[in-house]
């Protein structure tokens, strides 16, 4: 059995003080002890030695960092008691003692930076409270590619409030430029390191994406935001529809499915609030949902489709399929459409037929017929 041996440093011995504290206060009585030893030691030579006081500043400093240029020396008895004293206090022992205490400061950072003990000094971060069950590691970097990827937000912070990683994040989130505090959304002080209050964003994800109960815990955590007044920042994962209520009446900007596959829904939740609810409805058949037309398209523009839906309540275009099968989304709006089938966004309560879609396609074509000929019979009259 190993003896208790005495501790390096006193600090050692008290856990419960903060390290780096005690570390930066011991430095700077080390550095107080050097600038009075310095001191001191130039007053001596100006007074006792043939030497004006720069030229005694000028020795004090060679002799300190021991470089000796040999251009000035002690000729007196106590200048040269004074030189050696300073030599073995100062330049020895002071300049040993902060050099390692630099070097212990540093590892000490390190350690707490890996381990998410370290508070960073942040302001207009985003915060992501909580770690996906599983496979946090890619929703994070997804995450964080989708919102590097907005110009206002390329170089933005992030924040993980999280126990998930003890041991230090993964080096690609780091190399994402995320980092980490190790402790819970439901502890203020965890809270207080990770600088919510001066946050951009604030995102709450669910603890466990199928259990309704990991609402509990996301409902204090956003209830600790509201009474900070944080709830205007706050995006939250909501698993049952039926406590949406409750986080809206904290005053909760966002609140959201978990959707793992697609953080791109809460990025857009994120960046541009309201847009993930057109998302959310997209993936459920309560009002809207995207379906598919297979007819032929070969006389229209883009803009004309998406007019003729519109005009006749039908729904919103939001894509067509070429001949290839491929689905294009966004095509020039002034570009005639070449294909066999349309993705359009339409009720779900009342689903047009195939036949209605095509009927409101050719009464346009009528409309655009009639238009046309409007048009050359004005261009004639003013001929």
């Amino acid at each position: 059995m190993m003896r208790n041996k005495r501790p390096l440093n006193p600090e050692h011995s008290q856990s419960h003080l903060p390290m780096g504290g005690l570390i930066r206060q011991r430095v700077k009585r080390l550095f107080l002890a050097l600038a009075a030893l310095v001191c001191t030691q130039i007053l001596i030579l100006w007074l006792v030695e043939p030497l004006t006081f720069f030229e005694a500043a000028w020795l004090t400093m060679t002799t300190l960092v021991t470089v000796g240029y040999g251009d000035y020396a002690p000729v007196t008895a106590i200048g040269r008691i004074s030189t050696v004293l300073l030599m073995f206090i100062a330049a020895i022992t002071l300049l040993t003692l902060i050099v390692s205490d630099y070097i212990e400061y540093r590892f000490y950072r390190r350690e707490r930076i890996l381990t998410g003990r370290w508070i960073y000094n942040m302001k207009d971060h985003i915060v992501i409270i909580n770690t996906p069950r599983s496979g946090g590691e890619q929703y994070f970097m997804r995450f964080a590619s989708q919102i590097r990827s907005i110009p206002e937000y390329h170089t933005v912070p992030i924040m993980l409030l999280t126990r998930k990683f003890p041991g230090g994040l993964p080096a690609e989130l780091r190399d994402c430029g995320m980092v980490h505090f190790h402790g819970a959304g439901n502890d203020p002080e965890a809270l207080k390191a990770a600088h919510v209050g001066d946050a951009q964003h604030i995102i709450v994800l669910a603890s466990d994406e199928s259990d309704p109960f990991s609402d509990s815990l996301t409902f204090d955590i956003a209830h600790r935001l509201s009474e900070s007044n944080l709830g205007n920042r706050t995006t939250v994962e909501c698993v049952s529809d039926n406590n949406r209520d409750r986080f809206k009446t904290l005053g909760v900007r966002t609140f959201i499915r978990p959707v793992r596959t697609y953080p791109e829904i809460m990025v857009r939740a994120v960046v541009a609030p309201g847009s993930e609810k057109v998302l959310e409805d997209m993936f459920n058949y309560e009002q809207d949902h995207p379906h598919r037309y297979d007819l032929e398209l070969d006389d229209l523009t883009w803009a004309d489709i998406v007019s003729a839906l519109v005009r006749h309540g039908i729904g919103t275009a939001l894509a067509y399929i070429d001949h290839d099968n491929e689905v294009i989304c966004h095509p020039a709006s002034n570009k005639e459409v070449e294909g066999k089938g349309l993705i359009v966004l339409v009720s779900s309560s009342e689903t047009p037929s195939v036949s209605v879609v095509e009927e409101a396609l050719d009464r346009y074509r009528e409309f655009l017929k009639k238009w046309r000929e409007l048009q050359g019979d004005d261009k004639t009259k003013n001929a």
